[in-house]
C-alpha cells in the first residue's frame, strides 16, 4: 500500500497533530554543583513573563512568503468540488445574520491568516471563511454546502504543526473562533460542558477559580481551541497523570456533512448504552463531522506542585529516571518531559530569553547531553516535597543524574515550563526553514533510538552534519508518559533530497496508517468516512490515504 497522503505534505506525516509553542519567558538559572549538594535550587533574572499568549499564532506568517501547498504538491489534484460564487456569500450572510458584521469574511486581507498555518509551511487560496456562534449556524452551513457540493475546512485556533486545519485548494473555512461560551459546569462532579472554540487557557484559568483544572496542557494553551483539542486528540504535558481525552471526554455535540446534529453521548462518567461513538470523532480531524460542543471531566487542581529539571549524560539515564519516577513518585508524577542537546542550543540560539538552567550567569553558553523536566502534582506540600528530595537525592547518589534545579515558586516553575514549550519555536527559526517535523508513537525503550538512526542516515547521505555545510539539526524532544517522540529535522527547506531519504523509511521504522493498520482496518475507515460524509467534502486531501 502506498504512503497515505497527511495533511498535505508527505513530507510532514504524522500520527497526532502537535501544537505550537507558547510564547517565550524570561529564564535564567544558577545551579551551584557541590558534593554535598542535592537539591539544587535555582535563581531567575530577569523575572518571568507570563505566559498568557497574548499574541496568537495568527499574523505570524504573510502569504506573500509561503508557497502555496497545492503548488509546492503538483501530483496532487483538486476535487470536484464547486467553486465559490456570489450567491452563495449571500446564502452564507443570511444564515449568519445574527452572528454579527465579521461573522462572513470575504475580504483578501482578513482571509489571508486562516489560509496559511504559523510556521510558514502550508498556505490554501481560500476566498471565503466562516464564523458561527451556533450548532444551528453550523448544521445550516454544512447542510448548504453538502448540497452544493462546497469542500469545508474546519478550523480552531489554527495552532497545528502539519497543516490539518489549513485549506489545500479553495475550501471554504469554518471557523469555531466565535463559539466561545461555557454551558455549564457541575462543581460536585467536575464535568465541564463548553462550546468547541473555548480557548484552553481560558477554560483552564475559569476552572482554577473554582478549583478545578483542564486534563490537558498544550504549549498552545493560549490559543489552541478545546474542538481542535478533541478533533486532533491532542496530548500534551499532562497525559501522563490524566490520561489522553478518549477517557476525559464524556460527550460532545457534532454536525455531520449534511447538516446533522447528533449528540453523542451523556456527560455521565459511564454510559453503556449502545455504541460509543464519540470515539470515532476524537482525532478524526474533521473529517467526520464538526465538533460543536464538549462535556470534559475535569480534575481538582492540585494544591501542592514541584518542577525540577535534571541534567543526564544518556538516553539509557533518561530512560532509568523515568521508571525510578513512576516506581518512587506514583501518585504525584504529573509530567515527564525530555529534550537532548540540540534541542537544548537551539532554544540558546533562537528563544532570545532562553537560558540553560545549569549555566553560572556570565559563563560561556554550556549545554547538557539530555534534559529531564519532572512535575510532581499532589494535596500536601511537606509530603510532596519530602518525596520528591528523597527521590531526587537517589537519583544524585547513584550517579543517575548529574545536575538539576528545583524550583522555588511559581514564576520559576513556569520560566521551566517555558524552556519545554518554546522547544517548537526555536525549531521553526532554524536554518532556511522547511523544519520536518513527526508525531511518533513508539515503545519508550526505542523512542530516541528513531532520533539516532535518522541523523545517521541523514549524515551516511552527506544531508546533514559538519560535512555536510547545512545549517540544521536532527533532534528530539518529547512526553515519555505516552511515549510520543518530536523528531524534528530543522533547515530542510523542502528539499527532495532530504525528503527522499526520510521518507518512506521513517514510515516502515514507525507505525503509521498503511503501514500499522492492516489493509481491512484502512477499509473499514474509508466506508465511515463514506457514511457520514458521502460527498467528501470535510478537510479532504488528508488523514486517510488517497
Amino acid at each position: 500500500m502506498p504512503p497515505p497522503v497527511r495533511h498535505h505534505l508527505p513530507a510532514v506525516w504524522a500520527a497526532a497533530v502537535t501544537t505550537a509553542a507558547c510564547p517565550p519567558a524570561g529564564f535564567a538559572a544558577v545551579a551551584v554543583t557541590t558534593a554535598a549538594t542535592i537539591v539544587r535550587r535555582s535563581r531567575f533574572l530577569p523575572p518571568l513573563r507570563p505566559c498568557t499568549r497574548v499574541v496568537t499564532c495568527r499574523g505570524l506568517a504573510s502569504s506573500s512568503n509561503v508557497a502555496l501547498t497545492a503548488d509546492r504538491n503538483p501530483n496532487l489534484k483538486r476535487g470536484g468540488f464547486a467553486r465559490i460564487q456570489q450567491s452563495d456569500i449571500d446564502a452564507f450572510r443570511s444564515i449568519l445574520s445574527s452572528a454579527g458584521a465579521s461573522a462572513v469574511l470575504v475580504d483578501e486581507d482578513d482571509v489571508a491568516p486562516f489560509n496559511e498555518d504559523w510556521q510558514k509551511k502550508f498556505r490554501g487560496s481560500s476566498t471565503l471563511v466562516l464564523k458561527p456562534k451556533t450548532t444551528e449556524q453550523v448544521s445550516a452551513i454544512l447542510k448548504y454546502c453538502n448540497d452544493k457540493h462546497l469542500a469545508v475546512v474546519p478550523q480552531g485556533g489554527n495552532t497545528g504543526l502539519v497543516g490539518g486545519s489549513v485549506p489545500v485548494f479553495d475550501e471554504i473555512v469554518l471557523s469555531t473562533s466565535s463559539m466561545n461560551a461555557i454551558e455549564s459546569f457541575d462543581e460536585v462532579s467536575g464535568i465541564l460542558t463548553c462550546q468547541a472554540g473555548c480557548i484552553l487557557e481560558v477554560l483552564d484559568k475559569w476552572l482554577a477559580e473554582k478549583g478545578f483544572m483542564m486534563p490537558l496542557d498544550l504549549g498552545a494553551k493560549g490559543s489552541c481551541q478545546i474542538g481542535g483539542n478533541v478533533s486532533t486528540n491532542a496530548g500534551g504535558l499532562r497525559l501522563l497523570r490524566y490520561g489522553s481525552l478518549h477517557g476525559t471526554v464524556l460527550s460532545m455535540e457534532v454536525v455531520t456533512a449534511d447538516g446533522t446534529v447528533m449528540k453523542l453521548g451523556q456527560p455521565l462518567r459511564k454510559d453503556n448504552t449502545g455504541y460509543d461513538l464519540k470515539h470515532l470523532f476524537i482525532g478524526a480531524e474533521g473529517t467526520l463531522g464538526v465538533v460543536t460542543s464538549v462535556s470534559i471531566l475535569t480534575p481538582r487542581r492540585p494544591s501542592s506542585v514541584n518542577v525540577a529539571v535534571l541534567a543526564v549524560d544518556d538516553f539509557t539515564k533518561v530512560l532509568e529516571v523515568f521508571s525510578k519516577a513512576k516506581s518512587q513518585l506514583n501518585e504525584i508524577l504529573s509530567a515527564f518531559e525530555f529534550w537532548d542537546a540540540k534541542a537544548a542550543r537551539l532554544l540558546l540560539k533562537h528563544i532570545k530569553s532562553a537560558r540553560d538552567p545549569f549555566n553560572q550567569e556570565g559563563s560561556a553558553p554550556q549545554t547538557q547531553p539530555f534534559y529531564v523536566l519532572i512535575e510532581t502534582a499532589g494535596s500536601n506540600d511537606e509530603h510532596d516535597s519530602e518525596k520528591l528530595s528523597k527521590f531526587l537525592e537517589a537519583l544524585f547518589e547513584r550517579g543517575v543524574v548529574v545536575n538539576g534545579v528545583l524550583a522555588e515558586n511559581d514564576t520559576e516553575m513556569s520560566a521551566m515550563w517555558a524552556l519545554r514549550e518554546s522547544i517548537t519555536e526555536a525549531c521553526a527559526k532554524d536554518g532556511l526553514g522547511g523544519n520536518l517535523k513527526y508525531d511518533l508513537s513508539v515503545p519508550v525503550t526505542e523512542l530516541y533510538k528513531c532520533v539516532e538512526d535518522m541523523n545517521a542516515r541523514l549524515e551516511k547521505a552527506g544531508l546533514y552534519g559538519p560535512e555536510s555545510g547545512r545549517d540544521g539539526q536532527v533532534l528530539g524532544f518529547g512526553h515519555m508518559g505516552d511515549g510520543n517522540l518530536h523528531l524534528n529535522i530543522t533547515g530542510a527547506a523542502w528539499d527532495p533530497a532530504v525528503l527522499d531519504t526520510v521518507e518512506p523509511f521513517l514510515y516502515e521504522w514507525a507505525p503509521y496508517i498503511g503501514y500499522s493498520k492492516s489493509e481491512e482496518c484502512v477499509k473499514a475507515m474509508k466506508a465511515l468516512k463514506s457514511a457520514w460524509d458521502p460527498k467528501g467534502i470535510l478537510n479532504p486531501y488528508k488523514f486517510l490515504p488517497l
